[in-house]
Formats: structure tokens, sequence, C-alpha cells
């Protein structure tokens, strides 16, 4: 058991080095964001001192180090473009994309399971047509199409709902379909196979002998030797949603992190670039090491030993 976690834990540490390295080096390609910060006027002696504050006048080796060590003290620096401290700012945006990521996933697991249920157990006639239409539908439609499509019907044509911005739940509503759509059709689509795949093994077939009505025999055994699937996708989707809020968000103008991270690239702002990825794969990789925790949690028959291997 120990040894299983350390492991993971090497394995986490050592994939958090390689996110950080690579946006260290890949950003530095972008350019220069001592020009965006200086005004037009500035002289060539103005973008040297600039230059020098910033720090970035140093060896990239020396930057990289000093980057690599503010991280161990946990010290993310400031914001470039606000001159105020990173966790100040990801901590601001932070709650706006929890929000949006939790709707969309409550929405992806409420209407995604039940649609899979469904399309296991109805294999024909117009409402399993109609809701695979939905899930092709769903599975196929960019991001930011479907929010441009939900806008210009619900918001434009219909003035349902607020076409962007925060405020009230009616706001919240088009950003968390759009952010969902895809993660439901993946419930739903996984949910189906799983039901499928235990409905063809032998202790259904004996409980359904036995006389075991459907939603006894959906309760007591299938709901829960098919969660296995759905937990383990779960560890992707949170992963998909944090990284498609960053279209979400720039199409309804929601203030999170994905549209912090869009400004921030385009401001060449450093430090904040590098404080939203190593938080956005922090999460990732601290979900996926609970996900595989859930395993023998769900599934007696699954030890940790058959995991690591």
């Amino acid at each position: 058991m120990l040894s299983y976690f350390l492991k993971r834990l090497g394995q986490a540490i050592v994939a958090l080095f390689g996110v950080m390295t690579l946006v260290f080096f890949i950003q530095r390609l972008a350019g220069d964001p001592t020009y965006l910060l200086v005004p037009e006027t500035a002289t060539q002696a103005d973008i040297e001192a600039m230059r020098h504050t910033l720090g970035l006048d140093r060896p990239i080796f020396i930057q990289y180090v000093e980057f690599l060590w503010n991280i161990i003290r946990f010290d993310l620096g400031k914001s470039y473009v606000q001159n105020v401290d990173v966790v100040t700012v990801i901590s601001a945006r932070l709650p706006h994309t929890l929000q949006l990521a939790g709707g969309a996933l409550l929405l992806a697991l409420l209407v995604g399971l039940p649609i899979g249920l469904m399309l296991a157990f109805v294999r024909k006639g117009i409402l399993y047509r109609s809701l695979m239409a939905l899930v092709l539908a769903a599975q196929s439609m960019p991001t930011f199409w479907s929010g441009i499509l939900m806008i210009m019907v619900f918001a434009v044509w219909l003035g349902w709902l607020p076409p962007s911005g925060i405020g009230s739940f009616q706001h919240l509503i088009m950003p968390s379909v759009a952010l969902g759509l895809l993660s439901m059709a993946t419930y739903a689509r996984i949910a189906r196979s799983s039901v499928l795949e235990e409905l063809s093994k032998d202790y259904v077939r004996s409980a359904r002998s036995r006389g075991v009505g459907t939603k006894r025999l959906i309760g007591r055994h299938l709901l829960r030797n098919s969660i296995i699937p759905v937990i383990s996708i779960t560890a992707l989707e949170v992963s998909q949603l944090l990284a498609g809020a960053v279209i979400v968000e720039t199409v309804f103008a929601w203030p999170g992190l994905g549209l912090l991270t869009v400004q921030s690239v385009l401001n060449r702002d450093f430090s904040v670039v590098q404080g939203i990825v190593l938080l956005g794969a922090t999460v990732s990789v601290s979900v996926n090491f609970a996900t595989d925790i859930l395993y023998s949690v769900v599934d007696p028959r699954i030890r940790i030993g058959g995991i690591q291997q």
C-alpha cells in the first residue's frame, strides 16, 4: 500500500514538473511581454528598465531555476499586467469557473446517465432514435458553435436568457449547457455500453430466470457493476471541462479562469498563465489519483495491486 502511494506521488510530481517546464519555455517563444507593458513613446532605455524590473534580462536558465524554486515555496509571483500576486488574481476568478464546471458536470451526470440506461433497455422505436440523435449531436457539435447557437436562439430571438456575464442563475444556464453537452454525450455512451455488457452476463440471465424485476435488477446489480467505467471517465471529464471552460467563458464573457487564461496569453502575462496551468495540472493529477482509490471502494474485487499493474 505504501509503495503504491509513493509511486503515484512520484508520478504526479514528474507530471507536474514536465507540464510546468513545457509551459515555461513555450511561453517565452511567444515574445517579450515588455513591449506590451510600456507606452508607444517609450525609449530603448525605458524598455530595458522594464525588462530588468520584471527579471527578464537574466539568462533563461537562471529564470527557470528561480521559477522552480518559487514553485517549491508556493510563490507564484506577481502578474506582469496587474502587478498583483498571482494567487490573488486566480482566487478572484476560481469560484466562477468552479461554479460553471460544477453546473456542467451535474448536467452531464443527471442527463447523460439516464439517457445511457434508456438506450441500453430501449433499443428500437422513436424514443431510441431520438435519444441517439441527441447524443450524436451533442458529441459532434463544437462547444463554441453550440454556445453561439444558444445565444442566438434563447437570448436574441426568444429573449429568455441573458446572452453573457454573471449575476443570477439564469446567467449560468447556457454556459453550463454548452460546456456540459460533450460530457453528457460521453456519459450516455459509456453508461449504455457498460449496461449492455452487464446484461449479457450469466448472473443477469439467472436473476431474470428467477423472476427478478427490471427495477430491482438495475438497483441491486447493474448500477453497482456498471459504475466502474463511469468513475474512470469522470477523471477525464473533469480535465475536459476545465479545458473547455476556456472556450465557453470566452463566448459567454464569463469571468472565470478560462477567460483569464485567454487574456493572460494575449498579454503575455507569464506568471498568471503558469499559475493557471499549475492549478489545472494539479487538479487533473489529484482527480486521477482519487479515481484509482474509488475503484477499490466501489468494487471490492479490484485491489490496489491490480490497479498498480
